[in-house]
Parts: C-alpha cells; sequence; structure tokens
C-alpha cells in the first residue's frame, strides 16, 4: 500500500466506515491511479472527469458502480488531500423501475401534526429523525437514548448488526413531553398498553396511514416511507453518503447510493445530520 492509499484509509478508519466501503473506495482510487499511472495526487479534475467517461464509455461501468468511484475519490482530494472542491461528477441515473414516492419535509410535518395520539406521534417523529425501521423504533429501549453524547443506540438491526444513529435536540424534546405524559413500562420506550413488551406494528402503520389521509397526503407507501425520507433529506442538504449509510445502519454504501436517484437539488448548503435534523425535526405537538 502506497503512502497516500495508506493515509486515506486511516481517515476512513477513524470516521468509523464500514471495511467494504473502505475497500470500495481504495479500488477507486488505485483505478484511478493504475489508468494514468501516476500519483492520483498529480491528477487534475478534468483527467479525473475523462477517467469517469472512460468507465461508463469504453469500460461500461454500471451507474452505481461510478457513483461509488466518484465519491471514493471526492473523499481522496477533500478529506484526505484536504482540496477545497472538485468538479468531476457523474449525471444521475435515468432509472427504468418504480422508484418509493418521498415525502418532503411539508409532507412530513402534516402527517405528525395529524397524528392525534401521543405515543403514536412521538414515534413517527423518531423513526423520521433518527431513520429507523418499524422494527427498530419498535424496540427501542429507555436506556437506548443517550442525551449527553445525543446518539440513538440501535441493538440488532438487519442483518443483526448494532450501530448509533442520530438524536436531535427537536427529538430529545418531542421524546422527553412522552416520557413526562405517560411514563412507559420499562425496559421499552413504547410498550404496549397491554403487555409488558413492545406495540403491535399494525397499530403504528395503522396510525401513520390515518395521519396521511387526515393531512391530505395521495403518495403511496407506509411508515417506511419516513426512513426514505430521512436518508433523502440529509442528501439533499449535502450530507455526505457514508455518513448516511452509518446512520442507516447499510452494510455496503451501493445500497446507500440509490437513494442519490431520489434526490432534488436544492440550495440548503451543507451541514451536519444533528444540524440539518434541527431545521427538518417538526417540534413535538404538545
Amino acid at each position: 500500500m502506497t503512502e497516500l492509499r495508506r493515509r486515506m484509509d486511516e481517515d476512513m478508519v477513524v470516521r468509523g466506515m464500514a471495511e467494504r466501503t473502505r475497500a470500495s473506495y481504495l479500488a477507486a482510487v488505485t483505478g484511478l491511479a493504475k489508468h494514468y499511472r501516476r500519483s492520483p495526487d498529480q491528477i487534475t479534475d478534468e483527467q479525473v472527469q475523462a477517467y469517469l467517461l472512460y468507465l461508463i464509455r469504453d469500460r461500461q461501468r454500471s451507474w452505481n458502480t461510478c457513483h461509488i468511484v466518484v465519491h471514493g475519490l471526492r473523499f481522496l482530494y477533500h478529506t484526505t488531500l484536504k482540496r477545497d472542491r472538485t468538479t468531476f461528477s457523474i449525471p444521475s441515473m435515468r432509472q427504468p423501475g418504480k422508484l418509493p414516492a418521498i415525502l418532503s419535509r411539508e409532507d412530513v410535518q402534516r402527517v405528525i401534526t395529524h397524528t392525534a395520539n401521543l405515543k403514536h406521534r412521538t414515534m413517527i417523529q423518531t423513526t423520521y429523525a433518527a431513520g429507523l425501521r418499524l422494527n427498530e423504533v419498535l424496540h427501542l429501549r429507555v436506556a437506548d437514548l443517550d442525551s449527553a453524547r445525543m446518539t440513538i443506540r440501535v441493538e440488532q438491526g438487519k442483518g443483526g448488526k448494532d450501530r448509533y444513529t442520530v438524536l436531535s435536540p427537536h427529538l430529545l424534546e418531542a421524546l422527553r413531553v412522552y416520557w413526562k405524559a405517560t411514563r412507559p413500562a420499562a425496559p421499552w420506550l413504547f410498550p404496549s398498553a397491554r403487555r409488558p413488551r413492545p406495540i403491535d406494528p399494525s397499530a403504528l402503520q395503522r396510525a401513520y396511514q390515518i395521519a396521511k389521509q387526515r393531512a391530505g397526503i395521495t403518495k403511496p407507501g407506509g411508515i417506511h416511507g419516513l426512513r426514505h425520507a430521512f436518508a433523502t433529506h440529509l442528501l439533499e442538504a449535502g450530507v455526505d453518503l457514508h455518513t448516511i449509510q452509518r446512520l442507516l445502519g447499510h452494510g455496503h454504501i451501493s445500497t446507500t447510493t440509490r437513494y442519490l436517484q431520489l434526490t432534488r437539488h436544492t440550495d440548503m448548503g451543507a451541514g451536519s445530520p444533528l444540524d440539518l435534523l434541527a431545521r427538518v425535526t417538526p417540534s413535538p405537538q404538545r
């Protein structure tokens, strides 16, 4: 491994990037270096753009593969080599398949506003603001919330993996309002009213669909759409892919790149997940 690749790998390790993602990013840098037979720090943006065209036109690499290459090279130039900006890119893919309908920030606000039950409303807020799967929000425990570090621990998510996701200030406020009003039975944050176990998933799905109907939202999809919205809104605000990958618990970056097809260009500016969620997470309904 060259000194530059070693530095890049160390930069990825300290940011907690998954091993497969690190391998994909390093492979992207190696491919660029081999193509030009020189160190990547001596390659211009114009040459990188020409290399991407070569991958698409001559090597016929897939859209997802090329996007991973782009993000790997951007990590190298922005993080490791500390360039202020880069100009190389590839256009968004024309997706022939059916894509999920993405809720706007206004849609999410309306759904939450039209959820009458406090427990259901707080669960919907939590699902969106932390990017959780249905099963993950159902099995949250009080001990999983860390207000000192502003994180939520997700135990045994999809694939049997633990991870941490973001706890935004607005969500923390909503959870405190819910806690004071209901005092949920330990250990569950959202226990069933009749038994000491998590609430039934059908109850939350039904509450979500009723809130959507009351809000006049006709976009298709169940509560998992809030997780799609979480990822898409972060991308639109400029949050990098590997951060979103960690928050969502994706095993490989290629799963996260699919959300690039769902984004729309906005002028919100870059920011961390905490910065973004402080802006877009609705305040708790009192």
